[in-house]
């Protein structure tokens, strides 16, 4: 009867050690940092995106982006507002959430994603006018492909 308690006690240490370990390593994961430029609204509003849908993000002024986009391996051609590192991999511009959640739930062998520019609809973009915008996956060469077709958000 001991034996078989000091089994079931081992087992169960040995389930929450499991969740626990799996708890901090997705906790990890969900750590953003955002370089971003002083002031900037739209900026302020991606971030406030990511929290909402449960990032920790640290939120850091640059004064040079392109440093930071070249140090992150982010090609000039898929430039953004702003510049983020998670679990390894470069975000650039105004990509979703939902697109980092799946991209580390995924974990591609990949660079990063990008949405180019600063496309009206996109989190942090939100407003009238909006298009169909599309969240590219990128490598560590530079060559892309089309990772999802985003519809726009309004206010």
């Amino acid at each position: 009867m001991q034996l078989a308690r000091r089994a079931f006690a081992t087992s169960l240490a040995l389930a929450v050690s499991g969740l626990l370990t799996g708890a901090l390593a997705q906790s990890a994961a969900d750590k953003i940092t955002v370089y971003k430029t002083l002031g900037c609204g739209c900026c302020i509003k991606w971030v406030e995106h990511l929290r909402a849908a449960g990032f920790e993000v640290e939120a850091l002024d640059s004064r040079n982006l392109v440093a930071e986009r070249k140090r992150l391996g982010v090609p000039s051609k898929l430039a953004g507002c702003h510049t983020a590192t998670v679990a390894g991999y470069a975000i650039e511009g105004h990509v979703p959430a939902e697109q980092i959640k799946r991209l580390l739930q995924d974990k591609p062998n990949a660079a990063g994603l990008s949405v180019p520019g600063m496309p009206i609809g996109s989190p942090g973009m939100e407003g009238p006018g909006g298009h169909d915008y599309d969240v590219l996956i990128f490598d560590r060469a530079g060559n892309t492909s089309v990772y999802a077709t985003e519809k726009p958000l309004s206010n």
